[in-house]
């Protein structure tokens, strides 16, 4: 039997750091840090369906657009956290593989739609699904009802500050 890797579960103290801020790096810290374990649980979803996080950030926003599910670059790049030569490099790999189509407006030749196929509607439906039930099995078995609603307030509160506060 392998032995078992032991599991961090407190973070290390940063003192340096929580010298300049001791109210808020502690914060700072634990949220880049639930930042983190989330995205690694989310990766092993998007490795199970063969998508890279791009790859499912494109699918998912087009899934998100009203039927039929089609977004005009321009308007996909303003969605995405991907750059506009990181976008047209993960469009042609979703247009390879069938999850995308690209078609001309007859109004204007040089825009090409990106549309989700009925085979990336799929695919990305299963990872979102998947995605969903893990995330939440992972929350719930640290939180508990009132603790998942009290932190989304918290953090609501924070993230739907205006822009010119966030600066």
């Amino acid at each position: 039997m392998a032995p078992q890797t032991k599991i961090r579960t407190k973070m290390p103290r940063h003192e340096w750091s929580e010298a300049h801020a001791p109210d808020t790096m502690p914060l700072l810290m634990h949220l880049h840090r639930a930042q983190g374990l989330a995205f690694a649980q989310a990766q092993g979803v998007w490795a199970r369906h063969g998508l890279t996080p791009a790859e499912f950030d494109v699918l998912a926003t087009l899934r998100n657009s009203p039927p039929p599910f089609e977004l005009t670059p321009s308007q996909l790049q303003a969605s995405v956290i991907i750059t506009s030569g990181g976008l047209t490099k993960v469009m042609r790999q979703l247009e390879d593989r069938n999850l995308v189509t690209r078609s001309q407006t007859d109004f204007d030749q040089r825009v090409k739609p990106i549309k989700l196929s009925r085979k990336g509607k799929g695919l990305v439906e299963k990872a979102m699904a998947e995605l969903a039930a893990s995330s939440d099995a992972w929350i719930k078995s640290r939180l508990g009802k009132e603790e998942i609603g009290l932190l989304t307030a918290l953090l609501e509160k924070i993230t739907d500050a205006d822009d010119s506060d966030a600066a």
